[in-house]
């Protein structure tokens, strides 16, 4: 039931993680803040599709 995700940053569009979620508890697209090396800041990272 859990899948491998890629996680992009939404300010610089760099793919800077990979976690994973189950499908099941959260079928929408995942956020979170994560901290993006090239902005050098804390930035919200989406589920890349």
């Amino acid at each position: 039931m859990r899948e491998l995700v890629k996680m992009i940053c939404t300010e610089c569009g760099e793919e800077n993680y990979h976690t994973d979620k189950n499908k099941k508890n959260t079928p929408g697209r995942l956020e979170l803040k994560k901290y993006c090396p090239r902005e050098r800041k804390h930035t919200v990272h989406r589920e890349k599709r």
